[in-house]
């Protein structure tokens, strides 16, 4: 037989792959069979244009079992994609939770759901908490009450659980955990752990919490192990443990390497990274600029900006501005243009964005108000619970401005107000900081 040409192994070697962003809209794209879930993203987010601050994410979702995770970002997509049935797809969309265990590893689990092997004598020092999560030859456990969904029945029962190294494990009489009295009820190697987002309506689940172990292969729905906790903190300590457990220091490897700068082998495109530290208060009154690190300090300067620039906005309205648009037309609009704003959605639509896109303290998301048609609402994650404020407009000396504390602090518009309080705590429970972002492909 003639032997394949190098051109031709080439074609072999490209895989259609389809991406759907969170909008319904797909997009065809030609990867290499090597082609990783990280690449893939950094692939989209060139191509789109967008801002690569590294927490963009590849999630296979399947709709009718109501399953979705995020790929970590080793994984081979051409790989995962054939175990995925015909109703499985692809989605590319924001998820800052992903690595959140490796920024504060200390506090992420409650106490009480570690322990450690007899070795060890219950002690581990602090500083070596993620250490031993990693080392592979080290023996830590998650443990405690989970419902868990009998297979193939409706009924759920409340079970105490132990995630290893080896698997997960329920004990057959109390919270025992003598060999004999434990069971095996998912292998760690060949499955992957989802979020279920219709839970009560399908599987009728105890809770609003439910995640479950699914094997890497093409499975029916009763051969998911469905499990439930009673809060959303619970389940994502379960969930993050599942990961560490299944892939050890190559997780700590995919946090690292953004940080790191690495040149992607398919393509290169230009780093941008937005983030918190990016933002800082300045003073210029002087002959050098300086860096305003009293918290109070920087309250006060923002502020007495905010009132310099609405005096420029009161001149401009009196001279007549030099803008085609009137400046309280250009304020009323603006914010439209602006990533995190999203117009006439729901209360339940921006819960759902934000459950979607990680549920870490300070993901935000502006939209109009459902009650108000003249006013907004800040819509704030925090400690993993979803709260609202109500930006209300409020008129001084004929210009009409924004406020969400009674008009204690004003602004001309709201790009102002995100600005400030992504700088200043103010009467929220924490400052704005990751924006609920939708992306069309």
């Amino acid at each position: 037989m003639p032997s394949c040409s190098p051109d031709c192994c080439l074609l072999q070697a490209v895989e259609i792959i389809n991406i759907f962003s969170e909008d319904g809209m797909g997009k065809v794209v030609e990867i290499p069979a090597d082609m990783t879930a990280r690449d893939l993203c950094q692939l989209l987010v060139y191509k789109g244009h967008c801002v690569d601050d590294n927490s963009w994410a590849l999630v296979e979702h399947h709709p009718l079992l109501g399953l979705e995770r995020c790929l970590e970002d080793h994984e081979l997509v051409v790989q995962v994609q054939a175990s995925m049935t015909s109703e499985g797809r692809f989605l590319f969309r924001k998820n800052y939770a992903k690595y959140e265990f490796f920024r504060n590893p200390l506090n992420f689990f409650p106490e009480h759901m570690v322990a450690w092997c007899q070795e060890t004598n219950g002690a581990i020092p602090p500083s070596q908490l993620l250490q031993n999560f990693l080392n592979s030859s080290s023996c830590p456990e998650i443990q405690g009450f989970l419902y868990v969904k009998e297979m193939g029945r409706k009924s759920w029962k409340k079970l105490y659980v132990f995630l290893r190294r080896s698997g997960l494990y329920f004990s057959t009489k109390g919270t025992s955990k003598e060999p004999r009295h434990l069971q095996l009820l998912a292998d760690l190697e060949d499955s992957n752990v989802f979020t279920v987002t219709t839970g009560k309506k399908l599987h009728s689940a105890p809770t609003d919490y439910e995640f479950c172990i699914k094997p890497n292969k093409r499975t029916e729905l009763k051969e998911l192990r469905m499990l439930c906790t009673e809060d959303e903190q619970s389940r994502t300590s379960w969930m993050t443990a599942f990961r560490l457990f299944k892939y050890g220091i190559v997780l700590y490897q995919n946090y690292k390497i953004p940080q790191q700068r690495k040149t992607l082998s398919h393509f290169s495109t230009p780093v941008r990274s937005v983030s918190e530290n990016s933002l800082v208060a300045m003073d210029f009154s002087g002959r050098i600029g300086r860096v305003i690190d009293n918290p109070l300090e920087a309250q006060s300067a923002a502020m007495e900006e905010g009132y310099a620039w609405r005096k420029r906005s009161q001149r401009m309205n009196i001279l007549g501005s030099p803008s085609p648009l009137h400046p309280c037309v250009l304020s009323s609009v603006i914010h439209r243009t602006q990533l995190w704003f999203h117009g006439r959605i729901t209360r339940e639509e921006s819960h759902r964005m934000i459950h979607q896109q990680g549920q870490v303290d300070g993901l935000f998301l502006l939209r109009d108000s459902q009650s108000n048609p003249k006013a907004f609402v800040l819509t704030l994650c925090h400690h993993q619970k979803i709260k609202h404020f109500q930006i209300l407009p409020c008129e001084e000396d004929g210009q009409i401005f924004f406020s969400l504390d009674d008009g204690s602090t004003k602004f001309t518009d709201l790009i102002q107000l995100v600005e400030f309080y992504q700088l200043n705590r103010g009467v929220l429970p924490c400052k704005l900081k990751h924006p609920c972002t939708l992306v069309a492909l």
